[in-house]
């Protein structure tokens, strides 16, 4: 069974963790460190023979267009997360679709092929109360979104008890979860992330196996910033700087293992799209 692997293209200043101490009008003023990253992680996947899903931040599009170009022209898909990694539960129905099609528009201008099939919510925060964004998003073209953790525990996101499989919502929006293991009605994530760093690498697998085993392709994320150790380090409260700096150091070798002990494609060939 093939899954699919996707990477969110934002940069170590743009994530939500460190948004108390970064403000969105001080990221020009960062040191953009996402292209080196990006192309190390380009490189392994062609050591596995690997295609992935790069969700493109639209602030990142503009200022390196030609990584971008350079991500379609090695055969990947191109897909959106919006433009400016708001999370949706911030953002009302006309502020999100602007960001929306700002995205879009910044993005296509990238690439050869005029085609963006898929989104992902910033910090995955298609919620219950965000729905309305799914007619928001067939609405501009979008075909399937890779936002909804099916978990109850995140104080962030999640939808509790919504469907474990790739299904489809009554608008035809193709919706594909991030990953879970279930075990006697308990979910434990093992879609990557913050997930991947924090579970011994023997334990990701053992999960994994144990979704293929239901029947069930994994969707697993990454972020380029999870590959780089020596990224600026910044004063953050607890509890975040654990989420966004632990195990930095372990993740390039872990994808390395990761990608030698399953099959990845993008989720467009997992869809047929």
């Amino acid at each position: 069974m093939k899954n699919a692997i996707s990477v969110d293209l934002e940069d170590w200043f743009c994530v939500e963790n460190l948004s108390s101490v970064i403000k969105k009008e001080d990221w020009g003023k960062c040191e953009l460190r996402l292209v080196k990253n990006t192309r190390q992680i380009l490189d392994l996947f062609v050591k596995y023979n690997t295609k992935a899903t790069f969700f493109i931040l639209g602030w990142i599009a503009e200022r390196v267009p030609d990584l971008i170009s350079e991500i379609e022209e090695r055969g990947h898909e191109i897909a959106t997360h919006g433009y400016s990694h708001t999370l949706i539960t911030e953002m009302t129905p006309i502020g999100f679709e602007e960001d929306l099609k700002k995205a879009l528009y910044v993005t296509k201008r990238c690439i050869k092929h005029d085609e963006i099939l898929g989104f992902r919510a910033p910090s995955f925060t298609i919620k219950k109360d965000t729905l309305w964004a799914l007619d928001i998003l067939i609405k501009n073209g979008i075909r399937y979104d890779s936002s909804i953790f099916p978990i109850s525990f995140h104080p962030d996101y999640g939808i509790p008890n919504s469907q474990l499989s790739i299904y489809e919502f009554d608008n035809s929006l193709i919706e594909v979860p991030l990953s879970c293991a279930e075990f006697y009605g308990r979910r434990v994530p093992c879609s990557g992330g913050g997930y991947f760093r924090l579970f011994p690498y023997p334990l990701t697998k053992f999960f994994i196996k144990h979704c293929m085993k239901q029947g069930r392709p994994v969707i697993f994320y990454l972020h380029p910033w999870e590959i780089d150790s020596k990224q600026p380090r910044v004063k953050v409260g607890g509890f975040k700087r654990f989420r966004h700096y632990y195990n930095l150091g372990k993740t390039f070798k872990r994808l390395n293992k990761l990608l030698s002990d399953f099959e990845f494609t993008s989720i467009k060939e997992i869809l047929s799209l």
